[in-house]
């Protein structure tokens, strides 16, 4: 890995945990993985917590709707998806100084994924809002009623994942 990925991590790391403290006003789920891996079979609960358990994973309290939406996209979780992410949420509507901040630093650190920035931003605007979802109330809903609600299976956006 390169340093201007490794800047980016360190980036990730030192801002969440005063993000979710200072800028986030909604209330922890106080779910674990367990507790996740509890709900029924394919549903948005189950899948996020498979997901957590794969990558080794907690959810960080305040800032729980993010994996949920690794789970929902598909994005992963290298330096280059986490900002294609943030640039999905941009072409989706969505308004954070965070997301700025990613998108931003993330250009200027890792320009070589541009291709992949700019067809996640596509893929954002072609996306029903799903930055706005109460995630919480969903963790029982099948995984691709999700999905197909966003019209995300529409979109196809897995060909252009790196």
């Amino acid at each position: 890995m390169n340093l201007r990925k490794k800047i980016c991590i360190w980036l990730f790391d030192v801002t969440k945990l005063p993000y979710a403290k200072y800028f986030k006003k909604n209330e922890a789920w106080n779910l674990s993985t367990n507790d996740l891996l509890e709900f029924p079979k394919d549903s948005l609960g189950s899948e996020l917590g498979k997901f957590l358990d794969t990558n080794q994973f907690s959810l960080i309290p305040k800032l729980e709707k993010h994996d949920a939406y690794h789970v929902i996209t598909e994005f992963g979780t290298s330096v280059e998806q986490e900002i294609a992410l943030q640039y999905f949420f941009w072409g989706n509507g969505k308004k954070s100084i965070y997301m700025y901040a990613v998108i931003s630093v993330g250009f200027l650190l890792v320009p070589e994924y541009y291709q992949l920035y700019f067809k996640s931003y596509n893929k954002g605007k072609n996306t029903n809002p799903v930055y706005n979802l109460n995630i919480k109330n969903l963790l029982a809903e099948p995984l691709n009623t999700i999905k197909n609600k966003i019209r995300l299976n529409q979109t196809n956006l897995k060909p252009f994942l790196l």
